[in-house]
């Protein structure tokens, strides 16, 4: 067990290394061009303000307003519930179940401290607010509905994959479907370039695997569910 659980904590170190050092890279172009917006990413805003019918922006204003506010939480939330079932049947794993419970609703908040630290940091602006279709504020890098629905996404179908294995594909589906969906309304509405979608994805996936390769009671829980590996 000692040995599977340090095989899993180098795959989510490898994961996180990889995914920041693609954010490095990314937020080192865009620096370099001045934080301006690149050809592409201005033709990707015109391409969406020209083909914007009311229907789609209808859908699109719904679908964006997922991530953000109560939902991520709830979706964390439902997180941490999967997984502190796993660890409840004593006593003595009371402690570990509260913790399991609560730890994916604080890694989301304390995500949410660094995104806002990075982007503040950045001060990329966002696109004209005549391209805009929806109401925005603050700078542009990292997206924050980017980071924040795939991170609650990232959590749950984590938790699925260590309580519930055979569910593993369709809750890694689903969080992928979830983030890129709502990663591409921000570009479609007009209020993000693609690039800062692009690096709130990378950032939340290296956030995800520093919380899944740091968290103790994970490989816990997975033993008591049968799984030993994350999918």
């Amino acid at each position: 067990m000692a040995a599977d659980r340090m095989t899993e904590r180098r795959r989510w170190v490898v994961v996180l290394v990889g995914a920041w050092s693609a954010f490095a890279v990314v937020a080192a172009v865009v620096a370099v061009h001045g934080w301006a917006p690149f050809a592409f990413e201005q033709t990707a805003i015109d391409w969406c303000t020209a083909h914007r019918p009311e229907l789609a922006r209808a859908v699109a204003m719904a679908v964006t307003s997922l991530g953000t506010g109560v939902v991520p939480y709830l979706l964390a939330l439902a997180a941490g519930v999967l997984t502190a079932l796993g660890t409840t049947g004593s006593p003595r794993r009371r402690w570990t179940t509260v913790r399991a419970l609560l730890l994916p609703v604080v890694w989301l908040a304390l995500g949410q401290l660094l995104r806002q630290g990075l982007m503040h940091a950045f001060g990329r602006p966002r696109p004209p607010v005549t391209d805009w279709a929806f109401t925005a504020s603050g700078f542009a890098f990292p997206s924050g509905h980017a980071f924040t629905s795939a991170l609650c996404a990232g959590l749950l179908a984590l938790a699925v994959a260590r309580t519930r294995p055979a569910a593993t594909r369709a809750a890694v589906v689903g969080a992928v479907l979830f983030a890129g969906t709502i990663g591409l309304s921000r570009i479609y509405l007009g209020v993000h370039w693609p690039l800062d979608v692009l690096a709130g994805w990378l950032l939340a996936v290296g956030w995800l695997a520093a919380g899944a390769a740091g968290s103790s009671y994970l490989p816990e829980c997975a033993k008591r569910s049968g799984a030993t590996r994350t999918g």
